[in-house]
């Protein structure tokens, strides 16, 4: 029987990203699959940290294992800001990439040190146990927006060694190298060694 797990997110690109990564090795489960509508709150200040906080509310209120992540952008220029503030860097409700993207490349005007890092960490909670996993892609952030598939900075993020920003490769190309991709790679072959 394919072994299941819940990713905790309701962000249908991370999740369908996760999905393409994993392929048919593992099913996972959205928290629409386990009737899950909470709003689990991310009120840590590491990405690690509000990980954990959302793989243990899942955890904790269906008894699944799981796993969650939180993914953030480290800009050198600005002492690592946005990070876990990424999704919201802008400010208001919700998460508005352009108003992000906009205030990211006004605070970066005349910057000449644009190096950045994507950063994802994964935490899986698996019978009780929990398990972290880190995945780094490091780049530089353009000077404006290229490319139109992928999502969040994507457009403005151009990973170390490559001509194209995340945005521009499509999605095949940057689920092989991108920083999710790394930490769910780690986390692959964690699970697959318990098989």
């Amino acid at each position: 029987m394919k072994r299941r797990l819940v990713f905790a997110t309701n962000n249908a690109h991370k999740l369908e990203e996760i999905r393409a990564i994993l392929g048919d090795r593992i099913e996972v489960l959205s928290l629409k699959d386990i009737c899950c509508e909470a709003d689990i709150p991310e009120t840590a200040d590491t990405l690690e940290g509000n990980a954990a906080l959302k793989a243990e509310y899942i955890y904790r209120h269906y008894g699944l294992d799981c796993f969650a992540d939180d993914t953030g952008l480290e800009v050198a220029a600005l002492g690592g800001a946005p990070g876990i503030y990424s999704a919201r860097y802008a400010g208001g409700e919700g998460h508005d990439s352009e108003a992000n993207m906009r205030k990211l490349l006004h605070e970066l005007e005349g910057q000449t040190d644009r190096r950045a890092q994507f950063r994802t960490a994964i935490c899986l909670i698996e019978g009780g146990r929990q398990h972290l996993f880190e995945g780094i892609v490091r780049g530089e952030i353009t000077g404006e927006r290229h490319g139109a598939s992928g999502f969040g900075y994507d457009p403005v993020f151009r990973p170390e060694g490559y001509g194209q920003t995340f945005a521009e490769m499509g999605n095949d190309e940057k689920n092989r190298i991108s920083h999710r991709a790394r930490a769910v790679q780690q986390l692959v072959a964690y699970l697959q060694e318990k098989v």
